[in-house]
């Protein structure tokens, strides 16, 4: 028997998703091929995984060898089968409403788990009880995400805390110093400057991701929803509203740009950012690992450092993007599946490679503070990066926010209709921030029937 993991059909489909999920999707791998995977003692038991990301099938790999080496009175045999993003959410949804053919666990983008935690009796298993030996540990606001009614439903990948990456090497050369960065005015100030001196973007402005002003919102004391987050839609609050006309503000005092692809995480921007268009990105911490992949060219010239800050507020940063991986309620392996995905996903050796592996910065917060793997020299993103990710993260850790707007289960619909209208009505087309969002507003009470 092998742990085997089975990729299915091509796995580009699921770009389009990779900035809200903040895990990618997939390596385009074809339809069929049975990659990697271990020997599994006889004895084992079988247990079925479904995920959209090439990536985590490989830790998840790694972890189920951790686990039988941990576990030998009982071993499990894993196959983690790779759909393409809308794909695997869409299968998992009608397996669920046809009660079968349902897989053991499922990773599931956090702008789809709302789908699956409706009503009293959702279809995934309580893993409450099975997190208890990690959660002290375990940054609560992402545990929050994936909870309902006291009960978790699902365990974060990341915290995918949002940071400022800064190219030192442009910026000194502009006279711009990014130490002295700390509110958004600052930010705005420095950018500005820079793009006076140079002629050139300064940050970014997304129109085909509504990502980075969810950060000032949350700042601002705002949700994307009445009753904090979990209520009808309401775009056109007073904090969004402050929030996305300082965002509007900001480009028109050329402190912001837009750029190629929409947003900093798509390939068109990578090459734009790689070439020394854009300075400063302020996105969640799993960037990191879009430097290191499709920027070689900027190794030793990012500097992370804390996401700006609104003054006065309490919220330093908020978790951005997510994927929660769930058991499915009611199989047969419920018990060991809850078991084995709490050490999965929670565990310090889970956690360890969540870092080392996908550069994505771990829930267990445990792990911030060992130095011999948080400033491991031979790490390849400590090695690429001017300043550590670990101590950005450990200044902030006291201010991590919770947007609840992330679980609403109307957020696609306010996601999307950003990305198609609002976002380019605002900094395309200059429309004032207030006018568009009461229309965005109108429009989504319209197709929510709210």
């Amino acid at each position: 028997m092998r742990m085997r993991r089975i990729l299915t059909a091509t796995v580009a489909a699921g770009l389009a998703a990779a900035a809200l999920t903040g895990c990618s999707s997939g390596d385009g791998k074809t339809d069929g091929d049975v990659i990697g995977g271990a020997d599994a003692p006889e004895n084992a038991t079988k247990l079925n995984m479904w995920v959209f990301a090439e990536l985590h099938a490989a830790v998840y790999d790694d972890m189920a060898v951790k686990w039988n080496e941990a576990n030998p009175d009982k071993p499990i045999d894993l196959d983690v089968t790779v759909y393409p993003y809308q794909d695997m959410h869409d299968k998992l949804l009608l397996a669920v409403n046809a009660g079968q053919g349902l897989p053991d666990l499922a990773d599931i983008e956090v702008g789809k788990f709302s789908n699956f935690v409706k009503g009293d009796k959702p279809p995934l298993a309580d893993l409450t009880e099975a997190a208890q030996p990690y959660v002290d540990d375990i940054v609560q606001a992402r545990l929050d995400l994936y909870s309902r009614n006291g009960k978790i439903y699902g365990y974060p990948t990341h915290v995918g805390a949002f940071v400022a990456f800064y190219n030192t090497e442009l910026m000194d050369a502009a006279g711009v110093d990014y130490k002295t960065i700390k509110t958004w005015d600052d930010f705005e100030n420095a950018g500005v400057t820079y793009n006076k001196a140079t002629g050139k973007a300064f940050s970014v402005a997304s129109t085909g991701v509504f990502f980075t002003e969810t950060l000032a919102i949350a700042q601002n004391g705002g949700q994307l929803f009445a009753d904090d987050g979990l209520g009808d839609v309401a775009v056109n609050s007073p904090e969004v509203v402050k929030t996305m006309e300082m965002f509007q503000g900001m480009k028109e005092a050329g402190a912001l740009s837009t750029i190629p692809g929409g947003s900093p995480d798509s390939e068109e921007a990578y090459g734009a950012i790689n070439n020394g268009d854009y300075a400063a990105i302020v996105y969640p911490a799993w960037y990191t690992s879009r430097y290191v992949d499709y920027m070689p060219d900027l190794a030793g010239k990012i500097a992370i450092a804390p996401a700006p800050q609104v003054a006065g507020s309490d919220t330093l940063t908020i978790g951005g993007g997510g994927t929660g991986t769930a058991v499915l309620a009611g199989g047969k392996q419920q018990d060991l599946a809850s078991e084995f995905l709490a050490f999965a996903k929670l565990s310090p050796e889970a956690n360890k490679a969540v870092w080392e592996v996908l550069g994505f910065d771990p829930v267990n917060m445990s792990l911030w503070e060992d130095d011999s793997i948080t400033h491991n020299p031979e790490n390849k993103f400590n090695k690429y990066f001017e300043t550590n990710l670990f101590d950005v993260l450990n200044s902030v850790k006291g201010g991590i926010g919770h947007f609840t707007s992330f679980s609403n289960e109307n957020l696609p619909a306010v996601d999307n209709l950003f990305r198609t209208v609002a976002l380019n009505e605002i900094y395309e087309n200059g429309t004032p921030a207030k006018d568009a969002l009461d229309k965005a507003q109108s429009d989504l009470e319209n197709e929510l029937g709210q």
